[in-house]
């Protein structure tokens, strides 16, 4: 019995059409299996229905143009435009005197410069970048914003609102909060029993109160131990009780990444005679911060909106300023809220997203060595 032995190579075959393209691709990306398949379809049909019914409510029949509510309480009336165009103003800047908010453009402006210096890895001289905008920034944002010196008239806070109370909240909380939380984790994790026992008990205490409780906590209690005529700004008071608050959560973020460095990372420095602080600031933090940068920005984003808690102690943050325009007779209508709250679900939903991206970008650019 012989064997056959082929004396040329066998001819080249096209491939199954059953497995090539566009409908293959499709096919087994959205429709593997049989009860993929109708979950898919069922998911498909309600995010049409969704999208579909946002579209006609804010686009097809919207109101854009009207003098005051008629036209928005006309009946089967969409998004009431024209009630967001007129108090679009105050979201952004409240009741800060309309002459003066060319003060609050030049601060958005140069924090936006500042930080897309900071931020952008191609951007040369980050040093500097860093020393403008966590030294520099803050004071020319505080000397515009308060006014009183350098022939600027003084703007009270109450005046203050909307989105700018918002990102001085916000920001001020983040950037307190990370060296803050890095302090109170290393404090936690110490071999000293007070210094430990001390940080433990700020973890656990300010976690386990709402930040509501805080907030509440800040603008009541804390001018009772104040001198009799001395009464802190409300404002400030909600600065430093969610600068405390979210400084807390951080520090459980850095301890979790504190335990995620091997030891022999620890033992590594030491053996070269670093010591405890040059260990932690050149060998142990940059890896720490590159591990938990998904928790960092995730809290940053719940940080962000959590700001809208402060409306509660009477301060007009974004959503406070939108809730106030519904007050306006001029604009009462049955859509009026729905726009208000269509609008300030958008706005916070771009600094989210914008947030979110820019940690996914860095967390591609710090993968090396890494599976993605």
């Amino acid at each position: 019995m012989t064997g056959f032995v082929r004396t040329e190579d066998a001819p080249t075959l096209p491939a199954p059409a059953d497995l090539t393209g566009p409908w293959a691709a499709v096919r087994k990306r959205l429709f593997p299996t049989p009860i993929s398949s109708v979950a898919g379809i069922l998911i498909a049909a309600l995010v049409f229905w969704v999208v579909w019914n946002l579209i006609d409510w804010a686009v097809i029949r919207a109101v854009w143009s009207a003098p005051d509510r008629e036209l928005c309480n006309a009946p089967g009336a969409g998004a009431c435009w024209p009630f967001a165009f007129a108090k679009f103003h105050q979201w952004m800047y409240g009741f800060f005197p309309m002459e003066e908010r060319w003060r609050v453009n030049v601060v958005y402006i140069l924090g936006v410069l500042s930080m897309a210096a900071l931020l952008i890895p191609s951007v040369p001289g980050k040093p500097w970048s860093a020393l403008f905008f966590f030294v520099v920034y803050p004071i020319i944002t505080f000397v515009l914003f308060v006014g009183g010196m350098f022939g600027l008239p003084f703007v009270e806070t109450t005046q203050w609102g909307g989105l700018m109370v918002t990102l001085v909240l916000s920001v001020t909380s983040m950037v307190v909060s990370v060296p803050l939380g890095i302090l109170l984790a290393l404090g936690r994790r110490s071999t000293m029993p007070i210094v430990s026992l001390l940080s433990t008990i700020f973890i656990e205490v300010v976690r386990g109160v709402p930040l509501v409780l805080v907030l509440f906590m800040a603008a009541n209690m804390f001018p009772l131990f104040m001198p009799p005529g001395v009464n802190p700004d409300k404002l400030l008071i909600a600065i430093v009780g969610m600068a405390l608050f979210a400084s807390a959560y951080m520090a459980e973020i850095i301890r979790g990444g504190l335990q995620a460095i091997p030891k022999g990372q620890y033992e590594g420095a030491q053996a070269v005679g670093l010591s405890y602080w040059k260990m932690m600031g050149l060998i142990i933090m940059p890896q720490v911060i590159k591990i938990v940068i998904p928790s960092i920005v995730n809290h940053f984003i719940s940080l962000f909106k959590d700001t809208s808690l402060v409306t509660v102690v009477g301060i007009l943050d974004l959503l406070g300023m939108v809730q106030t325009g519904f007050n306006d007779a001029k604009w009462a209508s049955a859509q009026t809220g729905n726009t208000g709250y269509f609008v300030l679900a958008s706005i916070y939903w771009m600094f989210c997203f914008g947030m979110s991206r820019y940690s996914q970008f860095i967390e591609r650019k710090l993968a090396t060595g890494t599976k993605r």
